[in-house]
């Protein structure tokens, strides 16, 4: 192969490098959340990260589209059980997305 080709695999490699790391930190940072999404939210979180770590890959680890693919997958997955977990539980009242009392509604403020 040319120079040329092997700065533009180079590229690609750091590229996808940079976005698994971007896309780890992100599934990271969903742990502070895992005591309220259940045994699949954690079976989720820990097995991407397990995946992104050990060395058995679909893909060779010079390329990391596959653990991209299942870092991106278990995001998309607990969002998704974030979501259900906040319409699940009625907000507290008084917070910002709580409806307002049906007395103070129609009450005039001084």
């Amino acid at each position: 192969m040319s120079r040329e080709a092997w700065v533009l695999v180079g590229v690609v490699a750091v590229a996808t490098l940079a976005g698994a790391v971007v896309l780890a930190v992100r599934v990271i940072r969903t742990r502070r959340l895992l005591g309220t999404l259940g045994l699949n939210g954690k079976l989720t979180f820990y097995g991407a990260l397990l995946y992104t770590v050990l060395p058995i890959d679909l893909i060779p680890d010079p390329i990391y589209l596959d653990d991209m693919a299942v870092l991106t997958g278990a995001l998309l997955y607990l969002g998704r059980l974030v979501r259900q977990r906040r319409a699940a539980k009625p907000p507290l009242p008084g917070a910002p997305d709580a409806p307002s009392a049906p007395d103070r509604a129609h009450r005039r403020v001084p």
